[in-house]
């Protein structure tokens, strides 16, 4: 047992949880990714968490919605892009849960009633689609929303953007440790783990973990819409609320936490550098589906720090695979111009 784990477990164990996934999920070799990289590279399949085609969000959404229901809520109110993968997971989740769903989306680059969006619809969430992209205005017309809702007898449960918020960024502290039993029951060590940085609730909670445990794995995240520095202090923020919300007396140094930005393109949901390139490289190498808005982008920045020596040959890398495929098919547009060229 890796040292530390005992206590980060029964940190997680004291707060409420609803089951809504199938752990552990597979933590994979991926021998094509490794001769391309140069690297040993295992892939953590966090697509195949069970629930509505899978994705990160399910883990969040087991402490999230087990805190609306302690609470006595009735319904829940999220928001997020219009190809959202936690508004998508959100509102499946709610099914499960017997809790009404209400979504209010910015337009976002692909609003089309198709990826992520026409599920929403199709698990019966009520959905406000907003005008402006300006995701802010989405969350001021959640928040009069929330108010309309009480002011009629509801009791509304608000998530956050992306779940990311320390009682969702548990279950990624959670993860960790369901990580390091899977590394030493294969006497693994891993290096680096590379992950999609956005609302930053999965990397706080991976820097949680990791710093409850003790365990000295580097964390890259790369970044799908902030730049490094304004994500660094959120995701080292947010590390140190989940830290205090779960009674762990660890703490996450800003100089910790590592992102690079330069994968964000032009911005959230605009695939950037080498997005569509990572794309269908992880499909053509290993058969994985990935989305041009978070894992594309993850794959993207991993490639490019092995081209640049980032990561020698002795190293073991993790990737994240935090799903999102629905979002491809909303993309459809954009992969087909990348089968045009090489990979």
């Amino acid at each position: 047992m890796i040292a530390g784990t005992p206590s980060l477990d029964a940190a997680v164990r004291s707060r409420p949880r609803l089951t809504l996934g199938q752990f552990p999920t597979p933590l994979e070799d991926a021998p094509g990714l490794s001769r391309r990289l140069g690297t040993r590279v295992l892939v953590k399949r966090d697509d195949l968490t069970g629930l509505a085609l899978g994705g990160n969000k399910v883990r969040k959404l087991e402490f999230l919605l087990a805190e609306a229901l302690q609470q006595g809520s009735d319904c829940v109110i999220t928001t997020g892009g219009s190809q959202s993968n936690h508004a998508r997971l959100t509102a499946a989740a709610c099914r499960r849960a017997g809790l009404d769903c209400y979504l209010v989306l910015d337009r976002g680059v692909h609003p089309e009633d198709q990826g992520n969006l026409l599920l929403d619809r199709l698990f019966g969430a009520h959905v406000d689609l907003i005008e402006s992209p300006d995701p802010t205005i989405a969350v001021e017309a959640m928040e009069r929303m929330a108010e309309q809702l009480t002011g009629e007898g509801r009791r509304p449960y608000v998530i956050p953007r992306g779940g990311s918020v320390p009682p969702g960024a548990t279950g990624y502290a959670a993860f960790v440790a369901e990580l390091l039993r899977q590394l030493d029951d294969r006497d693994l060590e891993v290096t680096h783990l590379y992950l999609a940085t956005g609302s930053t609730g999965t990397h706080s909670g991976v820097m949680a973990g990791l710093a409850a445990t003790g365990v000295p794995i580097r964390v890259e995240g790369i970044s799908v819409s902030r730049s490094r520095e304004l994500q660094e202090a959120k995701v080292a923020e947010l590390s140190n609320a989940t830290l205090h919300h779960l009674g762990l007396t660890a703490n996450v140094a800003p100089s910790a936490v590592h992102v690079d930005d330069r994968f964000v393109g032009a911005g959230y949901g605009i695939p950037g550098p080498g997005t569509m390139e990572a794309v269908r490289i992880a499909a053509l190498e290993e058969g994985l589906i990935l989305d041009p808005v978070y894992t594309g982008k993850a794959l993207a920045g991993m490639i490019e720090h092995a081209r640049e020596g980032r990561i020698d040959r002795t190293d073991t890398v993790a990737f994240l695979h935090t799903g999102g495929s629905p979002a491809l098919f909303a993309y459809h547009r954009e992969t087909a111009d990348a089968l045009k060229g090489p990979a």
